[in-house]
């Protein structure tokens, strides 16, 4: 009976192999192709699904014990998976994580540029890639084999958070960074700093400069373009020669994440600590869609490529959810490797 006891009190002392439900989602990744297949890094691990989040494998093996903090699947081989790390650069995987591969060449010259924001893909040729990091803006022709850095014109900042590319020309970029936004007509040849009711010019570079966390170009108006920040909701109209602060209705401020919806004009989708919101107006106006979190704190907000409807959402303190009617209502998803 004493063994009974102590065996029964050894396995309840014994954790959970997986992402506990406290555990942040840091990054939601998903297949382009098979919505079955999704991807999540936590700050610990990458987990992965095949079967729509019944069962979860931890796909971290094989790597250094560094936190990634972004990801990306080859949209022409969805097989090769990328990870950027905070530590240890760039990883890539040819058979859908379960064999991670260095790749910084390039990338060893200052420490801290192994801190990888986001990975961005040239539309036209998947072995083209540009990354974010906090030493600026790298770019890749041959599929990470070799990185070269992108910065000219970027003077007054260095730590890059955020790309994104005008999907109508691809030679048309955006730079979020730690003080506002940069914009290259070249495909990152050139930066021209387009700041212009953005940022006042002398805080650019103090602490208190506009922090952009996450840009996109709108697909149907490519002169429209949509910056989320720590400190606000941005909008241009006229291909970043000026902006206008949106969303101010919003209770807080401090934003995380943003989706265009890729198949409704002007619908956006903005989160933060304060959850989810939707415009249907291009940011005039905007719905709380919170129902089902048990804390509204997000992390990470995902559009699945195959069901525009269907969206996943990462908190700082529940985990996991997913949502089948485009954010109105959302169910938590236990990640726990079996």
């Amino acid at each position: 009976m004493k063994r009974l006891v102590g065996l029964l009190l050894f396995l309840i002392g014994l954790p959970l192999v997986g992402c506990n439900r406290s555990d942040p989602i840091v990054v939601i990744q998903l297949h382009p192709k098979n919505p079955d297949i999704i991807y999540v890094a936590t700050n610990d691990y990458i987990y992965k699904t095949r079967d729509g989040g019944q069962t979860w494998a931890n796909l971290s093996r094989g790597m250094s014990y560094s936190r990634v903090i972004a990801m990306a699947i080859d949209p022409a081989y969805p097989a090769t998976v990328y990870a950027g790390t905070k530590g240890d650069a760039v990883y890539k995987s040819h058979d859908g994580g379960q064999r991670w591969m260095s790749m910084r060449a390039g990338l060893d010259d200052v420490t801290i540029t192994s801190v990888v924001n986001q990975f961005l893909f040239d539309p036209a040729d998947s072995q083209h890639l540009f990354i974010a990091t906090t030493m600026g803006v790298f770019e890749t022709k041959n599929g990470g084999e070799q990185w070269t850095k992108r910065m000219e014109g970027m003077k007054e900042v260095l730590m890059v958070v955020t790309l994104g590319m005008d999907p109508t020309r691809p030679a048309v970029l955006y730079a979020g960074t730690s003080g506002g936004v940069y914009k290259s007509v070249d495909g990152a040849g050139h930066w021209e700093k387009v700041n212009n009711g953005l940022v006042p010019p002398g805080m650019v570079k103090t602490s208190r400069a506009l922090n952009v966390t996450s840009i996109h170009v709108d697909p149907y108006e490519p002169d429209t373009i949509y910056a989320a920040t720590l400190a606000g909701f941005y909008k241009t109209t006229d291909g970043a020669k000026s902006w206008v602060r949106a969303a101010e209705s919003l209770a807080d401020q401090m934003l995380m994440g943003m989706v265009l919806d890729r198949t409704q004009r002007g619908v956006i989708y903005l989160a933060g600590r304060d959850g989810v919101h939707r415009s249907e107006d291009g940011g005039a106006t905007w719905h709380r869609l919170n129902n089902g979190f048990s804390t509204t704190n997000i992390r990470s907000l995902a559009q699945s490529e195959t069901d525009s409807r269907l969206f996943y959402a990462g908190t700082n303190g529940s985990g996991l959810y997913r949502s089948r009617d485009a954010g109105e209502t959302w169910e938590p998803m236990s990640v726990v490797e079996k």
